[in-house]
């Protein structure tokens, strides 16, 4: 059976996350992605540890690099130099996240590979954009959530501004680069004709910022800290019970009568409309609080489920595997290794029918220079 992007050779110069993620999506649909490290070092995350699985790897690396190949290069050198541009010869697509202008003192940059391979697709991912006053700038990923607004709209009320828990930016502009990489390998099978791919930090965050972000350039609102509330639904956020915490995502008018039944809540024009609600959270958050006291948080669980409440508790990641695995979506999968043994890996969450991811290797060593 063969894979969808059989065939696709990528030659992968980025480190950290957001690069890697994207090749290694691609590498699981089949792609050759042949990684370009550092001589002795590698890739940043070899070091970001603990933790560290049982032979001692850190396990940040391995999160992104699995189907890959690995070389070190030092591009810093005429001849590590002349090996990256032989390989990127035989390469379909070129993904890059060093600051703008580096490859193009090594001779790896857009216009002098293109000028060889017109049919080349060449992505680069930079923080704040490849030009203009933000090409200096460093792109990493606590940086770009505080100066993009999400931490401004994440934490308490009252509280301190909040980094979300992972390295969201960077997992949402790797996505967007596999994209645009895929539509410009798509329009070279048309035309024969490669281009460049850009996709930066904080133009990726703005747009992941979806009704937050349309909310200020639509109506000029600017969200703020709220807790587990939502800015435009109720009820829909964490609440206290009888035992133990209770999310409650309540999107509709239909979901709400459904949960009011379950809970005893009595009828309150207050809150007959979504729109209501929201007006009047606080009074709803009061009532909810007062009924959902008598039961713990399982056993409401099961009620609001029961009548296609979305309803839960709050999961630690072993918890929200763990629920995954009782659900039948097999989050993990073994990965072999060149030893034998193999990784155990979070699966690629696309499902295709014909041609479904593959996990062919985990994550590579360091080669030797």
């Amino acid at each position: 059976m063969s894979d969808a992007l059989d065939g696709l050779v990528i030659l992968d110069f980025s480190r950290v996350l957001a690069g890697p993620l994207a090749t290694m999506v691609l590498a699981d649909l089949g792609a050759e992605v042949i990684k370009v490290e550092r001589p002795g070092v590698g890739d940043d995350t070899r070091a970001w540890g603990p933790p560290y699985d049982e032979r001692g790897e850190a396990t940040y690396f391995q999160s992104v690099n699995r189907n890959k190949s690995s070389v070190a290069i030092d591009l810093a050198t005429a001849d590590g130099a002349a090996h990256a541009r032989a390989l990127a010869a035989r390469a379909d697509v070129v993904v890059e996240n060093f600051r703008p202008g580096v490859m193009d003192k090594v001779g790896l940059g857009w216009d002098a590979l293109r000028a060889e391979r017109p049919e080349l697709v060449y992505c680069s991912i930079t923080g704040f954009g490849g030009s203009g006053a933000g090409a200096a700038m460093p792109g990493y990923d606590l940086l770009v959530q505080a100066l993009g607004g999400l931490m401004s709209i994440t934490g308490e009320r009252d509280g301190e501004p909040q980094k979300v828990g992972v390295a969201l930016v960077d997992v949402i502009t790797g996505l967007f680069a596999a994209v645009g990489i895929l539509a410009a390998v798509r329009h070279r099978e048309r035309t024969g004709e490669g281009q460049r791919v850009e996709v930066d930090l904080l133009s990726s965050l703005l747009a992941a910022l979806v009704n937050q972000g349309s909310a200020y350039t639509l109506a000029g609102a600017v969200g703020g800290r709220m807790g587990n509330a939502h800015p435009s639904i109720a009820p829909y956020e964490l609440y206290p019970t009888g035992d133990g915490d209770l999310v409650l995502a309540v999107g509709n008018d239909k979901q709400f009568a459904a949960l009011r039944g379950v809970v005893g809540l009595a009828e309150d024009p207050r809150f007959a409309t979504n729109a209501s609600r929201v007006e009047h959270r606080d009074a709803l958050r009061d009532a909810l609080i007062a009924a959902l006291a008598t039961r713990p948080a399982a056993e409401w669980v099961d009620a609001l489920t029961a009548v296609r409440v979305p309803a839960g508790v709050v999961n630690d990641v072993a918890g929200a595997f763990a629920l995954a695995e009782r659900l039948g979506l097999a989050p993990i999968v073994e990965v072999p290794r060149e030893d034998g043994s193999s990784a155990r890996l979070t699966r690629n969450p696309i499902t295709l029918s014909a041609t479904p991811p593959r996990y062919r290797t985990a994550p590579p060593p360091l080669a030797a220079s």
